[in-house]
């Protein structure tokens, strides 16, 4: 075992442990969203800036739509923290039902992905395989049996679509970070997470996920 996957595993560890005390711990839940929210924020910020620094009067259009993302996306998360902290506990498993959905796509995508491979999915991230996005939204709905008893508002077909649409929402925010890596020119948002990079290569579906997620499960 490599000393790069021994830390990657050390890391994961962690991380499940802290969304274990999420599920758990309203207070640890509200600090950790704004902790990662604002961390991520600042990586993205730091992608934007990689993109166009060598011409700053280039795409000045496009560098607004950039950061009009990652102050909505910014905007949203702040909001989810206050509707957490007005005591309603179905937002609460809205919020971990979403994260979950993206965690299970992950890896889906990546344990049928690597089974089957196959047809590359896109250019933009070459790793990922056509059967790895079908493996993401079968996996994901393997949370349903688990959260049907939590969500009883809703019938087993609403659910169904309510998380493959999530699904596919964490798989395209992926999507949409690797291609800012890419036009970045760097593998890792940051060196902040040991073995796996930053906030942001570990959460670049569940930022996306998670505000959609929310607000599809609210609106139904």
């Amino acid at each position: 075992m490599t000393m790069e996957l021994k830390k990657r595993i050390i890391t994961s560890f962690f991380l499940l442990l802290l969304l274990f005390l999420m599920y758990f711990y309203t207070f640890i839940l509200i600090i950790s969203i704004i902790i990662i929210s604002i961390i991520s924020w600042i990586e993205f910020n730091g992608l934007i800036f990689k993109i166009f620094k060598k011409d700053k009067n280039k795409d000045k259009l496009l560098r607004f739509c950039y950061k009009a993302i990652s102050l909505m996306y910014f905007s949203i998360l702040i909001y989810l923290v206050l509707l957490i902290k007005s005591q309603n506990p179905e937002f609460e498993i809205f919020i971990i039902f979403s994260i979950l959905i993206s965690v299970m796509s992950d890896i889906g995508g990546l344990v049928v992905g690597k089974i089957f491979k196959g047809k590359k999915l896109t250019k933009i991230s070459p790793n990922k395989t056509v059967s790895g996005s079908i493996g993401s939204f079968i996996f994901s709905l393997f949370l349903i049996p688990i959260f049907l008893e939590y969500l009883k508002n809703y019938d087993l077909l609403t659910l169904s679509i309510i998380t493959l649409i999530i699904s596919l929402t964490s798989q395209l925010g992926d999507l949409f970070i690797s291609f800012l890596k890419r036009k970045a020119r760097v593998k890792n948002t940051s060196d902040l997470l040991p073995g796996h990079g930053g906030i942001l290569d570990r959460i670049d579906g569940i930022i996306f996920a998670l505000p959609i997620g929310f607000l599809i499960l609210v609106s139904f």
